[in-house]
């Protein structure tokens, strides 16, 4: 069975990510014996997955993988963006950041929002990019005790429940990072197929 390191201890975004990726065997960071904060430095989601990737591979060596998300609304000119995990402040909240970031919107018509996701591959020390993105709005108050980050703020397109109210297989279909990481498996399914 192929090895892939996930450049995360996030449980919730891990539980995610194994219900995707099927027969390959997902490491964390803890797994591995990776305990260094990765800094991420940049103003694009594509350079700071790319950081972490390598981060960890030159730790390791194994087949990694990395992500960077974020919530990007519109009426805030893309902000929180790159900056979503600590919008709130340090130490790094969710409580914090939906504060924050209903804050920001109080009296804005504009609630429009959406969830992009880029994940970086090192496979075979070959670098590949996938890319997703979930539209939606944000809701007045946080509803439901499902997900992580601005989950229960999030209600995408065509749905009456935020990301934290419905079900992670639900969410999984729709989410930005589910996009992604779909992309990401049905490459690794062809190449490992094609290897075997």
């Amino acid at each position: 069975m192929h090895e892939l390191v996930i450049a995360s201890n996030n449980s919730g975004k891990i539980q995610e990510i194994r219900a995707l990726v099927g027969d390959i065997s997902l490491l964390s960071l803890n797994d591995i014996g990776f305990h260094n904060e990765i800094e991420e430095p940049f103003h694009t989601f594509e350079q700071n997955a790319l950081a972490k990737t390598e981060a960890v591979y030159q730790f390791c060596g194994k087949n990694v993988f990395a992500d960077d998300s974020g919530l990007c609304v519109n009426a805030l000119g893309g902000e929180p963006g790159v900056h979503s995990a600590y919008f709130g402040g340090l130490p790094r909240s969710d409580k914090n950041n939906n504060l924050k970031l209903l804050e920001a919107l109080n009296g804005s018509i504009d609630r429009s929002a959406f969830y992009k996701a880029v994940l970086c591959l090192k496979w075979e020390n070959e670098v590949y990019f996938f890319e997703g993105i979930c539209r939606g709005s944000i809701t007045e108050q946080p509803r439901g005790e499902n997900g992580f980050g601005y989950d229960p703020l999030f209600l995408p397109e065509s749905f009456d429940q935020t990301f934290a109210e419905l079900a992670l297989s639900t969410k999984n279909q729709l989410s930005h990072r589910g996009q992604a990481i779909k992309k990401m498996v049905a490459f690794l399914k062809d190449h490992t197929f094609r290897q075997s």
